[in-house]
C-alpha cells in the first residue's frame, strides 16, 4: 500500500466552495429525499408504494440528467455555468411544490402525479448541477492525498443539511406551512446559483474532452471500460451496495421515530445524532488519507451494521441517539472513502462522465432497491396507528435489519478491490478506452 507522509494542503477558495455548494445542494435534497415523502405522507396517502415509486422516478430522471450534462460538461470544458444555471432552476422548481395540494379541482391521485412530476424536473435540474457539474468540479479541484478529507467533508452535508431543515423548518411542516418550506429553500438555492459564478472558477487545468458527446455519454457503460479500469467499477458497486442498505430505511425514517417510536422531539434526536456522527467523519477523513481508502471501506461499514443492529432494538430516546450515531458515523466515513476511491480512479478529461456513473451507483439503484425492500418489509409487518380515527400503516424497525443484510454484500466488490490492490494492478486516472498491460 502507498501512503504519503505529507498531504496536499486545502486552499480556503476550494473548501469554501465545498461547504456552501456542497451544503446548498443537500438543503434542497434534504427535501426531496426526506420531506417530499412526508409531505405525500401527511397530506395525500400513508401508502409506501406512492413514495417508492416517486423515488425511484427521481433517481432515474437525476441518473440520466447527469449522465448527459456531465459529458457535455467535460465537451465544454467547464463545469461553472452548469453549477450556476442548474441551481438557479432548481430553486425555481422546489418552491413551487407547496402549490400542489389535493382538493376542488385537483383529486388526490392528480395531486400525487403533479408531484412525482415536479420531482422528476427538480431532480433534472439539481442533478445536473450538483451531482454532474459541482462533483466534477470538485474531482478536478483535488488530488489523491487530500480526497479523504474533502469527501469526508461533503458527507456531512446531507447531515448538516438535515439539521438545519429540522432546527430551522421542520416547525413550518409541522404546522401545516407546506408552502413558505418549500418557498424559502427554493430561494436560498437559487440565491447560491447567483453566488456560484465567482466561487465555482473552473480549474487551471481542466481540459476540454476531444470524445464526441454521445460517444462520452456511453463511454463509461461500455465492458471494454469495464475491463480496463476494473478499481473503479469495483468500487461503484461497492457504493451501490451501501447506498441501497440506507435507502431501505432512510426515506421513512422520520415517519418511524414519530409515529412508531412516538418520540415527539424526533428533530432533537436527529440533530443530536447528525452533529456526533458529523464530528467523527471530519475526524475520520484524516485516517482514510493516511491509511488508505480501500482499507478504510471494510471497518467503516462494520460501524455501520453495528449501528443497525442497535437501532433496531432501540426504542427510547437516548438509545436512539447512540445507536444512530454509530449508524450514521459508519455511513458517511464509508462513502466518504469510496468516494474518494472513485476519484483516484477517475479517467483524465472523463470527470464529468464518470458522475454519471456514480449516479447510477450512489443513486438509481439504492434509490431503485433500496425504497421497494423497505416498503415490501413494512408492507409485510403490517403495523399501525390511528390518527384522527384514520388507521394507517407504520414502519417496522426490522428495516433496519433488513439494510444490514443488504450491506453485507459489499464484502463481494471489496474482495475483488483487494485483490487488485494486492497484486500491484494500476488503473487509476487512465482512459478507459486506452489499452493498458496491467488492467
Amino acid at each position: 500500500m502507498r501512503q504519503r507522509e505529507k498531504l496536499s494542503p486545502i486552499s480556503p477558495r476550494l473548501m469554501s466552495g465545498v461547504v456552501i455548494l456542497g451544503l446548498t445542494g443537500q438543503l434542497a435534497w434534504t427535501v426531496e429525499n426526506m420531506y417530499l415523502n412526508v409531505f405525500i405522507f401527511e397530506t395525500l396517502t400513508d401508502s409506501p408504494h406512492v413514495i417508492a415509486l416517486m423515488v425511484a422516478l427521481g433517481a432515474l430522471t437525476a441518473t440520466l440528467a447527469t449522465l448527459f450534462l456531465g459529458a457535455w460538461s467535460d465537451r465544454a470544458g467547464t463545469r461553472r455555468p452548469f453549477i450556476v444555471i442548474g441551481y438557479l432552476l432548481w430553486g425555481a422548481v422546489t418552491a413551487t411544490f407547496g402549490l400542489v395540494h389535493a382538493g376542488p379541482g385537483m383529486a388526490i391521485a392528480g395531486a400525487v402525479t403533479a408531484i412525482i412530476l415536479l420531482d422528476c424536473v427538480m431532480s433534472f435540474f439539481g442533478a445536473g448541477a450538483n451531482d454532474a457539474a459541482f462533483n466534477a468540479w470538485v474531482t478536478d479541484n483535488t488530488d489523491d492525498s487530500n480526497r479523504g478529507r474533502i469527501d469526508a467533508v461533503l458527507q456531512i452535508m446531507p447531515m448538516v443539511a438535515m439539521l438545519v431543515v429540522f432546527g430551522a423548518l421542520d416547525p413550518l411542516t409541522k404546522d401545516g406551512h407546506w408552502f413558505l418550506f418549500f418557498a424559502i429553500i427554493g430561494i436560498c438555492t437559487a440565491g447560491i446559483g447567483v453566488l456560484a459564478w465567482p466561487l465555482a472558477k473552473d480549474a487551471p487545468t481542466l481540459k476540454k474532452s476531444t470524445e464526441g458527446y454521445f460517444s462520452s455519454v456511453i463511454l463509461g457503460l461500455r465492458p471494454s471500460s469495464i475491463r480496463r479500469n476494473p478499481s473503479l467499477y469495483l468500487t461503484l458497486a461497492a457504493w451501490a451496495i451501501i447506498g441501497t442498505s440506507t435507502q431501505v430505511f432512510l426515506p421513512y425514517i422520520i415517519v418511524y421515530l414519530q409515529r412508531r417510536l412516538q418520540i415527539d422531539a424526533y428533530a432533537l434526536v436527529l440533530a443530536a445524532v447528525i452533529i456526533s456522527a458529523s464530528i467523527l467523519s471530519v475526524l475520520g477523513g484524516r485516517i482514510i488519507d493516511r491509511v488508505g481508502k480501500v482499507r478504510s471501506i471494510l471497518p467503516a461499514t462494520a460501524i455501520m451494521i453495528a449501528g443497525y443492529l442497535g437501532v433496531f432494538f432501540a426504542r427510547t430516546t437516548w438509545p436512539v441517539i447512540l445507536c444512530g450515531t454509530i449508524m450514521f458515523a459508519g455511513f458517511m466515513l464509508s462513502v466518504a472513502a469510496i468516494a474518494a476511491e472513485v476519484r483516484d480512479n477517475t479517467p483524465a478529461q472523463h470527470a464529468g462522465m464518470v458522475q454519471g456513473l456514480r449516479m447510477i451507483a450512489m443513486v438509481l439503484i439504492p434509490m431503485w432497491i433500496g425504497p421497494t425492500v423497505g416498503a415490501t418489509v413494512i408492507s409485510s409487518a403490517a403495523e399501525t396507528y390511528t390518527d384522527l380515527g384514520q388507521v394507517k400503516q407504520v414502519p417496522t424497525p426490522w428495516i433496519f435489519i433488513a439494510a444490514a443484510v443488504v450491506a453485507l454484500f459489499v464484502l463481494v466488490p471489496m474482495a475483488g478491490l483487494r485483490y487488485i490492490q494486492k497484486h500491484d494492478v494500476h488503473t487509476v486516472g487512465q482512459d478507459p478506452r486506452s489499452s493498458s498491460p496491467s488492467a
